[in-house]
């Protein structure tokens, strides 16, 4: 190296670095123009930076009940810290699930009405959130209804993300909902303030037959109730024949049975909702169509179709068809075969007589493999014991080897005694059978 730089010789210089750099496998680029970049760093860096503003709206419920009252507190908040503070008092006695579920429902009423369409609801009650969420089972028929409400409300809107929040993250409308409850006449005029006289659920009555609308059930709680009947003769009669095995207690239509107890009857929407619960909620075990309708007879429900519905609702349930058992049996019943293994059973027969072709042949002889129905067939002018020997020997027995049978019908004029002690030589059964053959 040093050698290098104490040369004088600029060129030869040059030489000994190119010559000592070579083994580093260096290139050498011009610089690019740095107007276009000096220009592109200029604008990223003194522009104002815009941050993309999300659509998606939170709000946070809270419901209270205590001996003075009951009532919810609702805090919408929208895209650039807008926020809606809403305290509901409420003109009836509900419980504390009753009150969280009013709140949830209030909070999405306002929502509805502010034009959200994303929104990500907060509550303090774990059994209403994971109620909701389809992770809890509901076994009260008041909490049912209104998780029915809920549901019916959450499909006016693109998405709803239901959330549980500990309580000391929702404190603010834990506040609005105390001071709801515990509001006298007169105060509290300066807040954001609404009064709900009946619950949300009073509409909407799921297993009422007088408000569902017209089912199966229909004509038998005319029936039993005051004796209406349709026109039709043969309705009339299979209606009085059904009538026997109900009965109507109160609103609610059973149906009674010799050794089990009486079942309640229910609707299309109440069906799919019992049938959804006993196959895959908490406790269900997705289990087959008929197991499954016994299951719901054994839970005191029935309905007409009940064992189609409950076989058609397991063939819809993606995960039974995912997970389910491969059934190794036949989609069709098995059935035995006349052939056990390939070109071992043949049969044979005479076609024509043809107009006249090449060489004067007329007849057409052919012979089919039960097994792989393998064809073959030749032309002959004439039908003799030797045509037809000599057919055999070359298309079967030189390319197949020696069959186990030959069968034919009686027409054929070729089984003659001399065929027949020619199969006889070379050990093939000959059969004749009147059935039509491949």
């Amino acid at each position: 190296m040093a050698k290098i730089l104490r040369k004088p010789e600029l060129a030869g210089r040059l030489v000994t670095w190119t010559i000592e750099l070579s083994q580093y496998d260096i290139h050498f680029e011009n610089r690019c123009p740095l107007k276009a970049q000096l220009l592109a760093d200029f604008i990223n860096k003194f522009t104002t930076q815009h941050n993309t503003i999300s659509d998606m709206w939170n709000l946070h419920v809270d419901g209270s009940s205590n001996q003075s009252g009951s009532g919810a507190g609702v805090i919408l908040e929208g895209p650039n810290a807008f926020a809606i503070e809403q305290s509901i008092r409420f003109g009836f006695k509900a419980s504390n699930n009753q009150a969280e579920y009013e709140a949830l429902l209030a909070g999405l009423r306002l929502a509805r009405e502010m034009g959200v369409k994303r929104i990500t609801a907060w509550s303090d009650s774990k059994i209403v959130t994971e109620q909701v969420n389809d992770i809890y089972q509901i076994r009260d028929s008041v909490m049912l209804k209104y998780y029915q409400e809920v549901k019916k409300i959450k499909t006016e809107f693109e998405e709803v993300c239901i959330r549980y929040t500990p309580q000391n993250m929702n404190a603010r409308a834990n506040r609005l909902a105390r001071l709801a409850s515990q509001r006298k006449p007169g105060q509290l005029q300066s807040m954001v303030h609404q009064q709900i006289p009946q619950p949300s659920i009073t509409k909407q009555e799921c297993m009422d037959i007088e408000n569902s609308s017209h089912n199966w059930m229909t004509p038998l709680v005319r029936y039993l109730t005051d004796g209406s009947l349709p026109q039709d003769a043969a309705a009339t009669r299979k209606i009085k024949a059904h009538a026997a095995k109900y009965l109507l207690l109160g609103k609610e239509l059973y149906r009674r049975g010799i050794s089990t107890p009486m079942l309640k009857c229910l609707e299309d929407d109440q069906a799919k909702y019992v049938m959804r619960e006993i196959h895959e909620s908490i406790c269900g075990t997705h289990s087959g169509g008929r197991t499954m309708a016994a299951k719901v007879l054994r839970a005191g429900y029935y309905w007409p179709t009940i064992t189609q519905d409950c076989q058609l609702f397991v063939k819809r349930c993606i995960p039974c068809q995912q997970h389910g058992p491969h059934l190794r049996q036949h989609a069709d019943t098995l059935r035995h075969i006349s052939a056990p293994w390939p070109f071992a059973i043949w049969g044979m027969d005479l076609l024509g007589p043809f107009p006249l072709a090449k060489g004067q042949c007329k007849f057409l002889l052919v012979a089919v493999d039960y097994f792989t129905k393998w064809i073959e067939a030749e032309p002959l002018a004439s039908i003799t014991a030797h045509n037809v020997q000599k057919f055999t020997w070359k298309n079967i027995i030189t390319r197949f080897g020696l069959p186990h049978a030959l069968i034919t019908d009686n027409g054929l004029q070729f089984a003659n005694r001399r065929f027949n002690e020619f199969l006889a030589g070379l050990h093939i059964k000959h059969r004749v059978t009147s059935v039509e053959h491949p």
